[in-house]
C-alpha cells in the first residue's frame, strides 16, 4: 500500500472522482481579460453564456464574474444561471478553480487548491485567479486542501480508479515546478489526486498556449476507455506528437493492471487567425449530468465526432455547441467549466 504524506488528501482518505460521476453543479468564470479576446470579448460572452446555460439544462451551474460584470454575465445567461461577484484576471476555471475531491463513503467533499503561476508565468496579473479555488471553497463551506506545487486542472484527467493522465510537454516544463523531479511530480499526483498509476502523454497540439494540457489530448471516457486526439494528415505538425501519444496509450495499462480501449476522435483542420494557430480539439469536451457537450468548429469533422461519441456515451444526449468564439481566447469548453461532485445520499433514518 502506498504511504501517502501526512495531511494530503489520499491520506485522509480522498481521492478525484471520475468526470461522469453524478455532479452536484458546474463552476465557470466570466471573461475578464479582454487582451486574449483580440476586440471580440462581446463573442466570447455570447459563447460563455450558451455552455452555461446548456450545463444548466442537466446541472446547476455557477458562474463567478468581476463585480463590474455580474450584470452583463445575467442578461447574457438570461437570468436562468447563478451568477456570483468574484475578482478575477482570466476565465478558465478548469485551471484557476478547485479540483474537487470525494471520500471513498461518497459522503464528504474536498477540494485541492493548486499553486497558480498563469500558465507558467505567461501573465504576470494572476493573484485574483490564483485565490479563485480558495474563495470556492470558502463560499460553499468545502474541506480545502492547500497543494505544495504548480498545477492546473487542464493538465490532468482521471478514471475514478487511480489512474491519472497528464503530459510531459506541462508538467515537466521547468516553467511550473523547475525543482520537483518526474518522479516526485508523480508521487504528488498520487498524493494529491489519491492515484496509484500516472500515465504519461508527451507533446501536446500546435499553439497552445497551456503548454500541452491533457485535456485537448486525451480523457477517460468511462473505465478502461480513453478517447485521443488524433491527426490523419502528415504534413499537420500535430500527425506526430498525437500519434505517439496514441501509441503510448495502446502500451499503457491502467491502475487495475488492464490495456486501455483507445477511441480516436481526429481533429478538425488547420485553422489559423489573429491568435494564432487555433488549438481545436473534439477531446476538449464536458461530461455533466445526463450529457456530452462537444464543441462545434465549422468543419466536415463536427459531424463525425459527434457520431463517435454517440456510440461512446448511449445513455446520455451528446451536445453539440459552436466553440470558435471561446477557442479565440485560448481554450474549450472543458477549459471553461468546473464539476463539483454529488455526494451520495444518506440512508433513510
Amino acid at each position: 500500500m502506498t504511504d501517502f504524506p501526512p495531511g494530503s488528501p489520499a491520506a485522509e482518505g480522498f481521492f478525484m472522482p471520475a468526470e461522469w460521476r453524478r455532479h452536484a453543479g458546474t463552476w465557470m468564470a466570466w471573461p475578464a481579460r479582454e487582451a486574449i479576446w483580440h476586440g471580440k470579448i462581446d463573442r466570447a460572452y455570447a459563447g460563455y453564456a450558451v455552455v452555461a446555460c446548456t450545463v444548466n439544462r442537466f446541472e446547476p451551474v455557477t458562474v463567478l464574474a468581476r463585480p463590474q460584470d455580474v450584470e452583463i454575465a445575467r442578461m447574457a445567461c438570461g437570468g436562468l444561471v447563478k451568477v456570483e461577484a468574484c475578482d478575477l484576471d482570466d476565465s478558465w476555471m478548469r485551471d484557476i478553480g478547485p479540483s474537487f475531491l470525494i471520500n471513498k463513503a461518497g459522503d464528504e467533499v474536498a477540494g485541492v487548491d493548486w499553486r497558480f503561476n498563469a500558465w507558467g508565468g505567461k501573465w504576470p496579473d494572476c493573484a485574483q485567479d490564483a485565490e479563485v479555488a480558495r474563495f470556492i471553497l470558502e463560499q460553499a463551506g468545502i474541506r480545502r486542501f492547500e497543494a505544495p506545487f504548480v498545477l492546473e486542472g487542464g493538465s490532468i484527467h482521471v478514471d475514478g480508479q487511480g489512474t491519472i493522465l497528464t503530459s510531459e510537454q506541462c508538467l515537466l516544463n521547468p516553467n511550473r515546478n523547475p525543482s520537483l523531479s518526474r518522479e516526485a511530480i508523480e508521487a504528488h499526483l498520487k498524493a494529491w489526486l489519491g492515484g496509484s498509476q500516472v500515465i504519461w502523454l508527451g507533446e501536446g497540439l500546435e499553439n497552445d498556449d497551456t503548454d500541452g494540457h491533457v485535456d485537448n489530448l486525451a480523457c477517460f471516457a468511462r473505465p478502461g476507455m480513453v478517447l485521443a486526439a488524433s491527426c490523419f494528415d502528415r504534413s499537420d505538425a500535430n500527425y506526430e506528437p498525437l500519434a505517439e501519444n496514441i501509441a503510448r496509450l495502446r502500451e499503457a495499462r491502467d491502475a487495475q493492471g488492464n490495456p486501455l480501449q483507445v477511441v480516436e476522435l481526429p481533429i478538425p483542420a488547420k485553422r489559423v487567425t489573429e491568435a494564432g494557430r487555433l488549438a481545436l480539439s473534439y477531446v476538449n469536451s464536458y461530461i455533466c449530468n445526463d450529457a456530452v457537450l462537444v464543441p462545434a468548429f465549422e468543419d466536415r469533422m463536427d459531424r463525425i465526432a459527434v457520431e463517435i461519441l454517440r456510440d461512446v456515451f448511449p445513455s446520455r444526449s451528446v451536445v453539440q455547441i459552436p466553440a470558435l468564439d471561446i477557442l479565440q481566447g485560448g481554450g474549450g469548453i472543458h477549459c471553461i467549466t468546473q464539476q463539483q461532485p454529488a455526494l451520495r445520499p444518506k440512508p433513510a433514518s
